[in-house]
């Protein structure tokens, strides 16, 4: 049983369960292409955009990945195969490595 204590009008404190506080306090992050204002729904629109940027997809690594790389850098984006799974740490490495293009917002 895990959760936040929150405290009551009359003082009282009680226990909001992971699921309830989590709902009640977070926003959805989304990741913007910032010279079109897109906001990237998929991995097709992300393929499309960072292929744009010189990246190249790398088949040579962990087949549950979804890996990008770019010749002229060490850099290697690895996301989460399902695209369910993307958040907010996989998006902020994205805007890490393509300063001016990209941005993390919330819905």
């Amino acid at each position: 049983m895990s959760g936040v204590i929150r405290f009551g009008p009359n003082g009282v404190i009680h226990l909001v369960e992971n699921s309830a506080a989590e709902a009640s306090n977070t926003r959805r992050k989304v990741l913007i292409h910032l010279p079109t204002g897109e906001v990237v729904s998929s991995y097709d629109s992300l393929e499309r955009i960072l292929t744009g940027l010189g990246w190249e997809r790398y088949f040579g690594g962990d087949p549950e990945l979804f890996q990008f790389h770019k010749r002229s850098s060490i850099d290697l984006i690895s996301l989460p195969r399902d695209f369910s799974k993307f958040n907010s740490v996989y998006m902020y490495d994205i805007v890490i490595k393509n300063p001016q293009i990209f941005h993390v917002r919330d819905m």
